[in-house]
């Protein structure tokens, strides 16, 4: 049996018993003023809205792309249990729907005769962006419209304001396959209105912004390579929102902006650019010194531990060992409890930890409480 053993510093990061419920008598609280958020590492779930495909569907996937959906076969609890579950970390796809109605017939469920879920055309046809992963196949969601989602993720928080900062990425869905259901493009104009549409739900006071985090610094970069990111006490309650795109997109998000002025999100930016500060390194197995590296330079990085089913199918913990000892704060997961359907693969902090002092970082937490914790590969 092959095992990893991960060293941790447990945090004191919330009342001591809500966040960390193994930290003893929360000795060391008050010399904790100087750990930043991005001293903390912890684990979140990949597509949390997602919920499973109809069985009839699935088995005609599985006829017409027997190799594309395996991939599709997963699904997340409510957004609610997963964060009282520990996560803290959320990904949301969107999708640009300002009239209401691109998605409120999908035509795989036409196909199979699938009943829709109560109200879900109704929902569908209310403008504003949507929330699925395909459309037309898999698009079945735990919250229909972002703004739900966003209430569900406020509420939450509101009833913990204690929380460590819970990071939300967001994919702009805009792919269509020809003769299905055709999506909307983002433009400069879409990403404005997901920026409005987020600020809707979200107040200020919900949220640790680019700008928060810029200051005076002449860059976003310049800001979090020297003075560094909020304390993890100021940054307690609180949401960091990153859009998880590349190339055109990005650009059109980032616009003219010197940095990221104005905007809600932090955006994967490369780590010469101004706007560097978030970075999203998935490939943990392959990139792990290159994580780590990001790490020490400041950086926030989003990693995975796991795509496709396929580590889940294998028992394969390897990339999620890599992860765990890459120094990337937040871990992404399709598997915060097993799937026993292909094994007793998962992926969390051991003894019930929510958040731990940052295995590259743990300098920067002092000297707090120390906690050896041992995961095994094979349960």
């Amino acid at each position: 049996m092959r095992q990893f053993v991960f060293f941790v510093t447990a945090l004191v990061l919330s009342g001591c018993a809500a966040e960390v419920p193994n930290c003893g008598g929360c000795a060391g609280q008050a010399r904790m003023g100087d750990v930043r958020l991005n001293d903390i590492v912890t684990v979140g779930t990949h597509n949390s809205y997602k919920q499973a495909i109809d069985p009839r569907l699935f088995a005609a996937l599985m006829q017409k792309a027997p190799k594309l959906a395996p991939a599709l076969d997963y699904s997340h609890a409510s957004l609610t249990d997963q964060l009282n579950d520990g996560a803290r970390a959320i990904e949301i796809d969107v999708a640009y729907d300002p009239q209401g109605g691109l998605f409120a017939h999908p035509l795989g469920a036409a196909l199979v005769g699938e009943t829709l879920p109560d109200g879900y055309a109704q929902a569908m046809s209310k403008p504003g962006f949507k929330v699925l992963h395909v459309q037309d196949f898999d698009f079945r969601s735990s919250c229909i419209a972002l703004r739900d989602c966003l209430a569900i993720l406020k509420g939450w928080s509101r009833a913990h304001p204690d929380h460590v900062p819970i990071l939300v990425t967001f994919n702009a869905k805009d792919d269509s396959l020809p003769g299905y259901t055709q999506v909307l493009k983002f433009d400069a104009a879409a990403f404005d209105a997901f920026d409005a549409e987020i600020r809707s739900v979200l107040d200020p006071k919900d949220l640790i912004t680019p700008d928060d985090v810029q200051g005076t610094a002449p860059s976003l970069r310049e800001a979090v390579t020297t003075k560094g990111w909020p304390t993890l006490a100021a940054s307690r309650g609180k949401f960091i929102l990153a859009l998880d795109e590349q190339g055109e997109k990005r650009a059109l998000y980032r616009g003219a902006r010197k940095s990221l002025e104005g905007r809600v999100m932090f955006i994967d930016a490369p780590p010469g650019s101004p706007t560097a500060a978030f970075r999203v390194m998935n490939e943990a197995l392959t990139d792990t010194a290159a994580i780590t590296a990001a790490v020490k330079a400041g950086f926030l990085v989003r990693t995975r531990a796991d795509a496709d089913t396929v580590e889940a199918r294998a028992n394969d913990t390897r990339r999620r060992d890599a992860a765990l000892a890459s120094g990337a704060q937040y871990i992404s997961t399709d598997y915060m409890r097993p799937d026993f359907r292909f094994g007793p693969y998962e992926v969390r902090l051991p003894q019930g930890v929510v958040a731990a002092c940052n295995p590259v970082r743990a300098a920067h937490c002092g000297p707090l409480p120390e906690f050896n914790f041992e995961l095994i590969s094979n349960y």
